[in-house]
């Protein structure tokens, strides 16, 4: 392995394996081996696919959980095929819902909003966090109503196009 890959994932490491961990715990229900071997199989794709590691192309982090969140159901789905379960045993519908997807989407937004100016970011807060109208958005920040419609334009095409070069599609 070349010197610089040794480097780049010595500090992928070092930036991402706490969080790659904790997120493989929960993905397999905080059953440990399961964890580490997702954990290490994702690492061991990122260093075969050493080309996604360069953060100018979009977040590092993020395709780290997606490889894991795809191996954990690739795992959940060869499973399911070998088990066969009787009519007569069907189990019940589980309560508990699965905010994955979502948690993982929130946090990939978050990262492309913190790429935003103040300014983008103060008025997509208000009106699209807060969801306050135009009028009191303009009187919180301080600007004119027609200020606040204008950036609010801007910001959503500057976050469509930080969300685009974060790999994330519509």
């Amino acid at each position: 392995m070349p010197d610089n890959q040794v480097t780049v994932m010595q500090r992928l490491h070092d930036e991402h394996a706490a969080a790659l961990w904790g997120y493989c715990l929960r993905l397999t229900d905080h059953d440990r081996a399961r964890a580490e071997d997702v954990a290490q199989e994702t690492l061991l794709r990122a260093w075969r696919h050493f080309s996604v590691l360069d953060e100018s192309q979009g977040s590092v982090r993020g395709w780290l959980f997606t490889v894991a969140r795809n191996l954990v159901i690739d795992d959940w789905r060869s499973r399911r095929a070998r088990s066969e379960v009787s009519m007569a045993a069907v189990p019940e519908i589980a309560s508990a819902t699965d905010h994955t997807d979502q948690l993982l989407l929130s946090w990939v937004v978050a990262e492309a909003v913190s790429k935003l100016s103040a300014d983008h970011r103060a008025v997509l807060l208000e009106c699209y966090y807060r969801g306050v109208p135009v009028a009191e958005a303009a009187r919180t920040l301080g600007v004119p109503e027609g200020t606040v419609k204008s950036r609010t334009h801007y910001a959503l095409r500057a976050l469509r196009l930080a969300l685009e070069e974060m790999g994330v599609g519509a």
